[in-house]
């Protein structure tokens, strides 16, 4: 069997450990350990990849936003900012029919903007949301769904831990990729309340209406998520504006929430270290996956797999718009049995080369950034897709008298809504790279 085949039979080996439940950290460094054993024919080079990849994947400075954005995400929690943003966005919204639904996802957009991970967006904006939605007569499975997918807002609104380890993989400029997602982050949220404004009609009898909330009140709410805004432009119009590199803005974003909880009186010396502790956590998952996939990527580059694939696929002289689709395609199957993370680690090694490969009439950055944000997108799909869609299986474990089946049927309108965004930044690249300096 030659290196190529090996690297090729490599993908329903792994799949297959996927779906026998090993973790899937764990199952790429097993089939990457194994793999670089029958190419080199002896355990020798697996074993002395395994003494210097961990520290040549975990030496990379820029690994080091993803723990201080989930500091920051947590801190930003124990400061009430999450009830504060609900509270301002179901003062406007919340009398309109679906508004208090709609509210949620303004106030997963606003969350999202000082926390990169979609899971602690939808778990944090849940249990704020949750009890207002069933108390304004929302039914269980539109309640879910709405949750699930605003918390999506979480990796594609600045700053996103998905992102910067897309930035890693492809070695492009963390902040011009932050730039570019500002827009599609915005028209999702607004395909989001389209969404909701569409089920409402749809569907009647599943959801109520708020009292409408005096003008004043309105503006005091407003007034309340001024510390969102703080940490928001502190972070990102530092990054943008040169003043700090995008690891420097994730401990100042980290940093200025830490100092608002303390001030709100939600810091103390205990959850200070719940918050470390659970930062640690989350960020070990992280970079366990991190190196099983750097692991695995390694043994692919020595068999030769993606160069391949770019070269046949060229070769070909199929359309780079077909193979750009094909590609996305693949990600919504990717997504119905994967989290996010795990998806980005695994195909953008071998996916980007052959996008790179490809003329689609832009510069190589624009393409490595335009492919990220929609691969971006097609994940946080994947994220609401059932039936393994990690946010739907988080909302309803907050919500547990509510049916997954209802979950399932009505979050296929954020699927709907998701699938024309990423038609139309494909077929308008501008409206993803119109931000992006030359």
């Amino acid at each position: 069997m030659t290196n190529l085949e090996i690297g090729i039979w490599s993908f329903p080996v792994l799949l297959l450990m996927i779906f026998a439940r090993v973790p899937i950290g764990l199952a790429m460094f097993v089939t990457g350990f194994g793999g670089l054993w029958l190419v080199m024919g002896t355990p020798n080079m697996a074993l002395g990849r395994l003494k210097t990849e961990a520290y040549t994947t975990f030496s990379n400075y820029s690994l080091s936003i993803v723990p201080m954005f989930l500091l920051m995400g947590y801190f930003a929690t124990l400061g009430g900012m999450s009830q504060a943003l609900f509270r301002a966005a179901a003062g406007f919204l919340g009398h309109r029919k679906g508004g208090v639904a709609m509210a949620a996802v303004g106030a997963c957009a606003g969350f999202g903007a000082i926390c990169g991970s979609s899971l602690a967006t939808a778990a944090t904006m849940s249990r704020v949301a949750l009890p207002e939605l069933r108390r304004f007569g929302y039914s269980g499975g539109f309640s879910t769904a709405t949750l699930a997918a605003g918390g999506t807002l979480g990796i594609l609104i600045p700053p996103s831990v998905v992102l910067v380890i897309y930035a890693i993989l492809t070695e492009q400029n963390i902040a011009k990729l932050f730039l570019a997602a500002f827009v599609p982050g915005i028209l999702a949220a607004i395909g989001y309340m389209a969404a909701i404004s569409i089920y409402v009609r749809v569907n009647p009898g599943s959801a109520g209406v708020a009292e409408p909330v005096p003008m004043r009140e309105r503006f005091r709410a407003l007034v309340d998520v001024w510390p969102v805004l703080l940490v928001f432009i502190a972070v990102v119009g530092g990054i943008y504006g040169g003043i700090f590199t995008p690891t420097e803005g994730a401990a100042v974003g980290a940093l200025g929430t830490g100092i608002i909880a303390l001030v709100n009186g939600g810091l103390t010396l205990r959850t200070l270290g719940d918050s470390f502790t659970a930062t640690a956590k989350s960020t070990a998952m992280i970079f366990f996956i991190v190196l099983g996939a750097g692991f695995y990527n390694g043994f692919l580059a020595l068999t030769q797999v993606p160069q391949e694939m770019a070269r046949l696929v060229v070769e070909q002289g199929v359309s780079p718009w077909l193979v750009l689709v094909i590609i996305l395609l693949l990600y919504l199957v990717f997504g119905c049995v994967m989290d996010s993370l795990s998806m980005i680690l695994l195909t953008v090694p071998i996916f980007f080369p052959v996008i790179s490969a490809l003329d689609f009439g832009m510069s190589p950055e624009h393409v490595a950034i335009w492919f990220g944000i929609l691969v971006l997108i097609v994940v946080e799909v994947g994220l609401i897709t059932p039936p393994v869609g990690m946010n739907l299986f988080i909302i309803n474990n907050m919500d547990r008298g509510t049916p997954m089946s209802a979950t399932y049927r009505a979050v296929l309108y954020f699927v709907g809504s998701d699938i024309v965004r990423v038609a139309i930044l494909v077929m308008f690249p501008a409206i993803t790279l119109f931000l992006i300096p030359e």
